[in-house]
This record gives C-alpha cells, sequence and structure tokens, in this order.
C-alpha cells in the first residue's frame, strides 16, 4: 500500500510545480528577479489575476472602440 502512496504524492508535487507562477515569464524581464521578490505563493496568485484582469479590461475597452466605428 506504501507503494501506491509514493506514486501519487510524485504526482500531486509535479501538478503543483506546473501550477506555480513564475513572475518573471508573466511579466517581461525587468533586471531583477521578480521570484525572489515576491516568494510568497498568495502574492504570486494576485499578480497574476491582476495581470489577468488588466488582459481583460483592454480586450472589453478594444471592443468599445470598435462598436464606436
Amino acid at each position: 500500500m506504501e507503494e501506491k502512496d509514493e506514486p501519487s504524492q510524485k504526482i500531486d508535487q509535479e501538478e503543483e510545480k506546473r501550477r506555480e507562477i513564475d513572475l518573471n515569464t508573466l511579466f517581461p524581464p525587468k533586471g531583477y528577479d521578480l521570484n525572489r521578490l515576491f516568494p510568497d505563493e498568495g502574492t504570486k496568485k494576485l499578480l497574476y489575476e491582476l495581470r489577468r484582469n488588466k488582459r481583460d479590461i483592454e480586450r472589453f475597452i478594444k471592443s468599445l472602440h470598435v462598436e464606436e466605428e
């Protein structure tokens, strides 16, 4: 039974790594390591959501300009 638990733990760890947010790829390089500046996962998720919301707002505004023309 212990052997079955080990593969599931490895899968969970791999999924966790995939879900990890890399701020350096999310925001263009600025000459410093954003992941070291913001090591907290909660902050990383907040910045990721901020970036996503900004993109959604920009798309919405762009669609408004298309309708005006």
